[in-house]
């Protein structure tokens, strides 16, 4: 069966049924956003020139990228774990507007806001990442590679958490609906 014909079932079922399965192609691309996140992570993190910068500690406002002695991170940590969740949230918008919420809000309108709100949870991410890993690494004695996997994840979990109803509202306008 056809992913519209799918939709057009779940949306004659009413907005709870709609909006089930909007969650769960939200899930889908979620899940596919964060391979794309963790896949990009890890091919920045060993390009040798951002590798270089592992050694070089990252103090800015509340970014605290320290050196952690034996382990890559730093600089290198910065650069490859924020370019790989901008890399995820621009495949998850387009996705998500388009197969997720089916929507034909304008882009001109809707990428703004949501430009807004992903450099809001970027920051909150690049605070809480180097938190994580650090506590990775210091507490529980976990490698570099793993201590970072462990940190995006549980950054690209709070951001699905937030990211859901804030498309919901962003991508509301059906493609129907601007036909008619």
């Amino acid at each position: 069966m056809a992913l519209k014909e799918i939709d057009k079932k779940a949306a004659e079922k009413g907005a709870g049924m709609e909006t089930f399965w909007q969650f769960i192609k939200f899930i889908v691309v979620s899940l596919g956003a964060c391979i794309v996140q963790i896949t990009a992570l890890a091919i920045l993190y060993n390009i040798p020139a951002i590798k270089e910068l592992s050694t070089t500690a990252f103090h800015w406002f509340v970014f605290d990228y320290p050196v952690i002695e034996g382990e890559r991170c730093g600089l290198a940590l910065f650069i490859a774990s924020n370019t790989a969740n901008i890399l995820a949230q621009i495949v998850s918008f387009f996705i998500n507007k388009e197969k997720t919420f089916n929507s034909s809000a304008n882009v001109a309108v809707t990428l703004p806001i949501y430009i807004v709100f992903t450099v809001a949870l970027i920051c909150f991410s690049a605070w809480l990442n180097p938190v994580i890993f650090k506590m990775c690494v210091t507490r529980f004695g976990l490698g570099s590679g793993l201590a970072l996997t462990i940190a995006t994840a549980v950054c690209a979990t709070i951001q699905f958490v937030l990211y859901f109803p804030v498309d919901k509202i962003l991508f509301h306008k059906k493609k129907e609906e601007a036909t008619a």
